[in-house]
C-alpha cells in the first residue's frame, strides 16, 4: 500500500513499505524514474516471496510524490531518501540505480548506522558535474546562466530540463573527491553497452571507495536500463550475496 509522509523540509513523499525479515532492502531509483519501474517492482515481488522487508519511494517531483521535478536537486532527493530510510527498522541494504547509486553513497556517508550493505546498478555518482556540466557546450553553459535552465534530449521520452540549481547544488554533494568509506558488503553492477553511464565511472568508484568487501560485475552488452530477465536475476543474486556476507 502506498503511504505518504512529509519531510522535515516540507516535501510530500510517497512510499511503500513491505514488512518482513531484517535487514530490509530499500530501492533508490534514478533520475526521473519512479517506484513503478521494472527493477523496483521485481525487487518488491522478490521480497514478498522471501518474506523480506522492502521499501521503495518516489523522490519529490518524481512519480506520485508532491512537488515539481524542475524544483529539485540532488540534495533534496537525498533528504527525501533519508526521511523514508529513517522510518525503517535497523540498518538496510540499499539498492541504488543510476542516480540512486549516488544517493545511496550519500546516505552511506551521512547515515552509516542505517546501512548494512549496498548494491549499485549503473551508479552515477557526481553526474551533474562530471557528465552534465563537463559535457555542456559553451552555448549550453551560457543558456544555463542566462535562462536558469537548459533542455537535454532523452532516449526515454521528453527532454530533460536541467536547471542551474541542479548543477550548483550538486557541487556540494560530490562523493568521488573526498574520502568515501563503505565498511559493509558492496556489489556494483554495470553494463558495457550503457550509453548514459560509462563503465569508467564504475571503475573509478571501485578505485576510490574504501571498502574491504566490494566487487564490480561488468555485464557485456547490458544497457543502462539493466532490466532484462538476466540482469534482474543478477540484481537479486547481488542482494542475496550481501545478505550472505552479513550472515
Amino acid at each position: 500500500m502506498i503511504e505518504r509522509t512529509r519531510t522535515a523540509q516540507g516535501r510530500e513523499i510517497a512510499y511503500e513499505h513491505v514488512p518482513g525479515k531484517l535487514p530490509g532492502v530499500v530501492f533508490l531509483g534514478g533520475f526521473k524514474s519512479d517506484m513503478e519501474g521494472t527493477k523496483a517492482i521485481y525487487l518488491r515481488d522478490w521480497a514478498l516471496a522471501e518474506g523480506r522487508a522492502f521499501t521503495r519511494l518516489d523522490y519529490s517531483g518524481h512519480g506520485v510524490s508532491g512537488g515539481a521535478f524542475e524544483d529539485g536537486a540532488i540534495g533534496d532527493w537525498f533528504e527525501d531518501a533519508c526521511a523514508i530510510i529513517g522510518l525503517t527498522d535497523g540498518p538496510q541494504i540499499l539498492v541504488g540505480s543510476s542516480m540512486g547509486g549516488w544517493i545511496a553513497l550519500l546516505v552511506a556517508r551521512e547515515m552509516p548506522d542505517k546501512v548494512a550493505g549496498l548494491v549499485t546498478i549503473a551508479a552515477a555518482p557526481d553526474f551533474t558535474e562530471d557528465s552534465m556540466w563537463d559535457g555542456f557546450s559553451e552555448a549550453q553553459r551560457t543558456e544555463l546562466a542566462t535562462k536558469g535552465k537548459v533542455a537535454l534530449p532523452s532516449e526515454y521520452g521528453e527532454p530533460y530540463v536541467i536547471t542551474q540549481r541542479l548543477i550548483e547544488e550538486g557541487r556540494g554533494r560530490l562523493v568521488l573527491r573526498d574520502r568515501l568509506a563503505l565498511p559493509f558488503p558492496v556489489r556494483s553492477l554495470q553494463g558495457t553497452a550503457d550509453k548514459d553511464v560509462d563503465q569508467s565511472v564504475a571503475l573509478r568508484l571501485l578505485a576510490h571507495a574504501e571498502a574491504e568487501d566490494m566487487r564490480l560485475t561488468l555485464v557485456k552488452g547490458a544497457d543502462h536500463r539493466f532490466s532484462d530477465p538476466a540482469c534482474l536475476a543478477l540484481i537479486r543474486d547481488s542482494v542475496n550475496e550481501v545478505l550472505a556476507a552479513l550472515e
